[in-house]
């Protein structure tokens, strides 16, 4: 545990199968999701009854540590965002769902993580970690993998963290809203794009429209 958070030259877990944007998610397990002081097992996938909205899942290494605390707060206390616009998140790693029950019910001036508005997924399995290439073999967990999946069940983004750096909350939703209004709309957003930025046509003359206005 002393030794999680420093830089590691560990190996990855992947498969040849592992996700690639652009290409159909296989996310579908019997897992046990908890939130507050309940959980409950059932099947998860973004097409299917358990998440009607887009996902967007990110692994964390172990519950009762220290940038994971800080991570899973950040997004918990701004969910409502995601929700507006038609997306949710989750959380997974390798503890098992009472692990995630106690550290739920430890106040968060403790380092626990109080009251959830998102669910805690256990993968006590490694499989879901495996899947997604993000599972270290010799510490027994996972860097911090991020994915969004859209509603059609199409992985489209992925971001991947070495263990010292915690994620953002600002840069996960923009690239929902980003990939949300290319999908809509059928242009495509440039570099720090945020809505009602402009965005490109993807054509050698429509670009032009964007480029024009730089000069």
């Amino acid at each position: 545990m002393g030794q999680m958070e420093k830089r590691t030259k560990n190996a990855i877990t992947t498969r040849e199968d592992m996700c690639t944007p652009g290409r159909l998610s296989a996310f579908r397990y019997p897992i046990t999701l908890c939130t507050s002081a309940r959980q409950r097992s059932q099947s998860l996938h973004p097409t299917g009854r358990a998440l009607l909205k887009i996902p967007c899942i990110f692994f964390y290494p172990l519950d009762f540590t220290f940038v994971c605390p800080t991570e899973i707060i950040a997004f918990s206390d701004r969910v409502h965002e995601f929700h507006a616009i038609n997306a949710d998140v989750v959380a997974c790693s390798v503890d098992s769902q009472f692990t995630h029950l106690a550290w739920i019910n430890t106040p968060r001036k403790q380092g626990g993580l109080g009251t959830m508005k998102i669910p805690l997924l256990s993968d006590l399995t490694h499989q879901i970690a495996k899947d997604y290439g993000v599972f270290l073999e010799d510490q027994g967990h996972t860097l911090r993998g991020l994915f969004i999946i859209d509603d059609k069940g199409v992985l489209r983004q992925i971001t991947m963290n070495d263990l010292p750096v915690g994620r953002s909350v600002d840069e996960t939703l923009r690239l929902v809203q980003a990939f949300q209004y290319t999908d809509k709309h059928g242009e495509v957003c440039p570099a720090g794009w945020k809505p009602g930025s402009d965005t490109i046509i993807p054509d050698p003359s429509g670009k032009l429209k964007y480029f024009d206005k730089r000069t």
